[in-house]
Parts: structure tokens; sequence; C-alpha cells
């Protein structure tokens, strides 16, 4: 993970480019926002969007010279010719979410995800209070030992056939976008869940058992709030009268959790990878060969796996992948690659080493907040490379609470905004495959209250129990 971490700040070391440009290149992330902001009244698809800010800011960087043209030298020294947009894109992001699209896809087939979620459809007797703090719990957990893309789309495939099962679609927008906020706030639990997590990690000598000590009492804490501020906001209530206790019961004695299992072999066989999976990408970083390889490396090897059960018609499954959703991803790595080689980020850097000041209460909790807010905008890896390097040089101590500052600030941001998170997006994303409604100002309404609750926690738990 050391190299990550040092192209991570490698690419954030400034470079000379002029104020003004600066500025320049800061207005068309602004604009960037604000068409994303207003997606439906323009009727164009987010990657339609962002690819074309893509294009504008790719120009624009080549006209005023920013943009590192020429090979690119391998580790083993080795020089290859890329376009300059390629190197910028995180194609480990790519590769999980693609991977992992595609062995949900397939391993659905096998009828596993039905008869898991019948079976705690059934163990929650039809509640949907009960039914919400199954899936809710198991997005958490799912996200501090996977990762939060993959945790999502395992998550909300569930949550999709429980609730249809169960006659109660209405409030799959409410399960799916609660899911969505807590991958972001699971991927705080432990030193692994997340990039930014292991930067900063790396950077202060935080080790994976003291990471884990000092963050899960929020995450239990902020999960718990989450789940029933959300049963409220979006009106998921307990079974109220015996009647509806006896209606649900009986609907859920009528499910059959094998009705959905075309061949019992293909299922066992889906079951046990599955379970290989989740161990696989849950030790990614400690397994020989395979770290070095990756996540979505592990995500696309399993895919194939399991897309040879179905050899000679794979391409059925090609044409199930979200390409709109990798497209954006992709625009949007290339937009935050050249607001690098603008000093966007080191101009936002800048203002956050004016903001920590003496690193007092103060500076702490401004430090959080910033880091939240800037993060829902842009990637947050770069964001916590950037931040962890002005930490380190200002000689902060490895027991400073400024590392959780970034590290809750970084995680945080992404549930405010759909972009600033990779697994709200995806959340988004299902909401949309069953054509309900939620657009980027409407996620960002609904999520909001969430966001200022969950900042606003973290920052009393940083300044009251970090510090």
């Amino acid at each position: 993970m050391s190299e990550v971490v040092a192209t991570a700040v490698e690419h954030a070391a400034p470079h000379d480019v002029s104020m003004g440009v600066t500025i320049f290149f800061t207005l068309i992330l602004v604009a960037m926002i604000g068409s994303l902001a207003l997606e439906e009244k323009i009727h164009a698809k987010k990657s339609l969007i962002v690819g074309l800010f893509a294009v504008i800011s790719l120009v624009f960087g080549s006209y005023f010279g920013l943009l590192p043209f020429g090979d690119v030298t391998l580790p083993n020294g080795h020089q290859v010719g890329l376009p300059v947009y390629i190197p910028a894109i995180d194609w480990g992001v790519i590769a999980i979410i693609l991977g992992s699209s595609i062995f949900v896809d397939v391993t659905s087939k096998s009828g596993l995800f039905t008869w898991v979620a019948i079976k705690l459809t059934k163990s929650s007797g039809g509640d949907p209070v009960k039914l919400l703090w199954y899936y809710c719990l198991m997005t958490v957990v799912f996200s501090a030992v996977l990762n939060n893309v993959t945790a999502m789309i395992i998550v909300g495939s569930l949550t999709g056939v429980s609730l249809k099962k169960l006659g109660q679609m209405e409030k799959l927008l409410g399960f799916l976008l609660i899911e969505g906020l807590l991958t972001n706030i699971g991927g705080l639990l432990t030193l692994i869940s997340s990039v930014p997590n292991i930067i900063v990690g790396n950077a202060a000598g935080i080790s994976f058992v003291d990471f884990f000590i000092k963050s899960s009492p929020y995450v239990v804490v902020a999960t718990v709030i989450t789940i029933i501020v959300g049963a409220k906001i979006f009106g998921i209530k307990k079974l109220a009268s015996d009647e509806e206790r006896k209606e649900a019961a009986f609907l859920v004695s009528g499910f059959d959790e094998n009705d959905g299992i075309e061949s019992p072999g293909f299922f066992k066989f889906a079951s046990v990878m599955l379970l290989i999976f989740i161990l696989t990408i849950a030790t990614t970083s400690i397994l020989p060969y395979i770290k070095e390889l990756g996540m979505g490396f592990v995500a696309i090897a399993f895919a194939l796996i399991m897309l040879a059960r179905f050899k000679s018609e794979v391409d059925q499954f090609y044409k199930a992948i979200d390409w709109d959703l990798l497209a954006f991803f992709m625009a949007l790595f290339i937009v935050i690659g050249v607001m690098e080689h603008a000093h966007v980020l080191t101009l936002i850097g800048v203002g956050i080493e004016w903001i920590i000041g003496d690193a007092g209460a103060f500076g702490t909790g401004s430090l959080l907040v910033s880091a939240a807010l800037f993060s829902s905008v842009t990637d947050n890896i770069p964001l916590a490379a950037m931040l962890a390097k002005i930490l380190s040089t200002l000689g902060t101590s490895a027991d400073s609470s400024l590392w959780w500052s970034v590290v809750f600030g970084a995680n945080l941001g992404g549930n405010i905004t759909p972009i600033g998170s990779a697994s709200t997006l995806v959340a988004v994303t299902i909401i949309h495959k069953y054509q309900l409604k939620m657009s980027f100002v409407g996620f960002v309404k609904a999520a909001v209250p969430f966001a200022i609750i969950h900042i606003a926690l973290a920052t009393a738990y940083v300044l009251l129990v970090l510090s």
C-alpha cells in the first residue's frame, strides 16, 4: 500500500502554475458540479455531463501546458506510451465496480440472493423495521471487510428482492439511501476499509488495532442513529396491529426460499464462491502475490470464474453492465486528474492549512468539516494524500486528533452528494434501476440531514474523545 500512498502524494506535489490558471480551473470544477445539480433540467446523463467537462479540462490543460505528456515509466523501469488521460483514471475502482457487478449478476442466477433475502424476510416476520436493521448492519459489516462499492452492490440487490417479495417496494428508496449512507460509516471501521484510511494511517503510523479501537465506538453510535433517524424520515414503521402482524406472517409463511433455485449444484457452488470472494476481498492486502494485484483483480477474477458457468451466453451479462456508471467514473477521474495538475487541490490545501491554525479545538473541528465538504465534490483519495502530506510537513505528532479529522472528514464527505462516494453513486444507480426518482439535488436534500448528524457527531467525538 505504500506505493499507492507515494503515488497519490506525488500527484499532489506542486509545479509552476499561475494563480489565474488555478482559479480558472476551479471555476470549471464549480461549473461541472452545478451542471450535475441541474441534470434533470438539462435532461442529460451524468456520464455525458462529466464527459464533456473531462474534454474541456483536457483541452485547457493541454493549452496551458499542465499535463505530463510523454511515456509512463513503470516500476520495473519500462516505459509505455499512453494517452495522458489514461493514468488519471483509477482503474482499481473501475475494476472493482465492473467485476463485482458481473459477479453479483451471475451469482444471482443461482438463486442465492433470493434465498438469503427470503431467509432474512422470514426472520423479520415481514416487519419493515426489523428488515431495515438486518440489512443496515449487513451493509456496515460488508463495507468494513470488503469495500463500500461491493457492499452496496450486494446489499442493494438483496434489498430489492426482499421488498418485492413483501410487496413493499414503496419503501425501497428509503432502504437504499440509508444503506448507501451507511457504506461510508462502515468504511471508517478498520484501517483497510477505505483508501483514505490507509493513506492517513500510514502517514501517522496508526496501527490496525489502534485504528479499530478508536473508530469503532463512533461507527456503532452513528449506525444506530442513522437507522433510527432514517426509519423516521422515510416512514419505515413497525407493524402496529395484530392484524398487520398476522397478515405479514401469513404472507411470509408462503415464501419458499428454494423457489428460485434451478440447479442445486450451481447454488452450492455460488454459495461457496461468494464466501471465498468475501474472504479474499477482505484479506487482499495481506495475501501473497494477490496484494500486489489489488481488489480490482480479485473482483474481475471471480467474475470470470462465475461466467464460466454460462460460457456460451456471457454476452448477455455484458449487456447488463452499467456502462453509464463506469463512463461517469472514468470521466470524473480525468477531471480530478487535471484539477490536481492545475493546483486546484493545492489551493484547497492552502486554505485548509490556514484553517488548521494552531491546531486547537477550532482548527481540528474546522479541518474535519472542510475535509468533508471538499471530499463531497472531489476525489477523497488525492485530498487525503494532500492533507496527510500537509500534516506531516507541519510535524504533526502521531497521537494528534488532526489525523482523525482527515479520516472522518474524507470518508463522511461522501454522504453529502452522490459524487462524493462511489458507493452512494452506486446506490443512486440501483435506485434508478428500479425506476425510482432521485436526482442530484434530490439526493443532497435527502442526505444532508444525515450528513449534518454524522459530521457533527464525528466532530464532537474527535474533540472530546480522541483529543
